[in-house]
């Protein structure tokens, strides 16, 4: 069984940053692929970022891409995302996953095996 905790939530003013961290148990952290959704009140949980195991390939949603950056420390079974540049559309409930079959597309909701209880972001305008 994998744990996933995440951390790092608040509130932000429009135009500032977060970090947002998800801390995973088990000893095979390295071998999975993981990535961080997010969902907004009245929405579906929509793909924000991902990164393969071995850290070499990223994936971003094109409204984050060049503001947001995902990176993980497999020594540390830790995944992270670095939010800069906030927008008031970048406020929801974020959520660390993991996926244990690597290979299949981290876009999609349903490679996933492992979920967070999310945390989460306010951006104020």
């Amino acid at each position: 069984q994998v744990r996933l905790v995440e951390s790092g939530g608040g509130l932000v003013q429009a135009g500032g940053s977060l970090r947002l961290s998800c801390a995973a148990s088990g000893r095979t952290f390295s071998t999975y692929d993981m990535g961080w959704f997010r969902q907004a009140p009245g929405k579906e949980r929509e793909f924000v970022a991902a990164i393969r195991w071995s850290g070499g390939t990223t994936y971003y949603a094109d409204s984050v891409k060049g503001r947001f950056t995902i990176s993980r420390d497999n020594a540390k079974n830790t995944v992270s995302l670095q939010m800069n540049s906030l927008k008031a559309e970048d406020m929801a409930v974020y959520y660390c996953a993991l996926a244990r079959n690597v290979g299949l597309s981290l876009l999609i909701r349903s490679s996933y095996d492992y979920w967070g209880q999310g945390t989460q972001v306010t951006v104020s305008s």
